[in-house]
């Protein structure tokens, strides 16, 4: 059964979750999404940074945490953050150091701004998360795609070797793709397919734009 189409929210901030595996192109949507609206009225948050914090693991034990599980994310903080910026507070969101699979000591500052787009492999996953958002997205990419823009990341921006990148897709990141993320999809207001779809970019990117002049 489709989901029902959205219903838009007349006063305060849209809440908008971006969903899709991992090397699906939600990065490069939610941001293409942001710079069309304009920073000023639209912010990014992405769940990864809400990973918990594992100092008290050694190095080793942290690089064998199952990362795409739900259990690995902190979604109840995210949820209080967001609660926070729709009732006009500014909050202090997390940085994650994936060099180091630890939560960094650093905060970042985000201001309420008219929209926010959650973006993440789980947002759509999670009910709390579903339940804040006025729109809900699913990029559908092909896995073949997905996996080889996930070695490209993971090798040149998160220092990690070519063998443990290959064994964390088999042991944790297809099992848990196939259990958590591919079905959430159900759950998705507008599907996305092939990664990046000009007309259904731009078909999130007009119909923010029009609630939000609406305002």
């Amino acid at each position: 059964m489709a989901p029902s189409p959205p219903t838009w929210p007349t006063a305060g901030p849209l809440i908008i979750g971006i969903g899709g595996g991992s090397g699906s192109g939600k990065t490069t949507i939610a941001q293409s999404i942001v710079e069309a609206i304009g920073h000023d009225d639209v912010t990014l948050i992405q769940h990864d940074a809400y990973y918990r914090d594992q100092r008290h693991l050694p190095v080793e034990e942290r690089a064998k945490v199952n990362y795409d599980h739900p259990d690995s994310l902190e979604t109840d903080l995210l949820v209080v953050h967001l609660g926070e910026l729709l009732n006009g507070n500014a909050i202090d969101r997390p940085v994650y150091d994936f060099t180091v699979h630890n939560r960094s000591l650093d905060t970042i500052a985000v201001e309420p701004k008219p929209a926010v787009i959650v973006e993440g492999i789980l947002v759509l996953s999670e009910p709390t998360l579903r339940e804040l958002m006025d729109l809900k997205v699913y990029v559908d990419t092909d896995a073949d795609l997905r996996i080889a823009r996930r070695w490209e990341r993971d090798i040149k921006e998160r220092g990690r070797s070519f063998d443990s990148v290959r064994d964390q897709y088999l042991t944790t990141v297809r099992p848990m793709h196939l259990q958590f993320v591919e079905p959430s999809k159900r759950y998705a207001d507008i599907v996305i397919p092939e990664g990046y779809n000009l007309g259904a970019v731009g078909t999130v990117i007009s119909a923010i734009r029009d609630v939000l002049r609406g305002r």
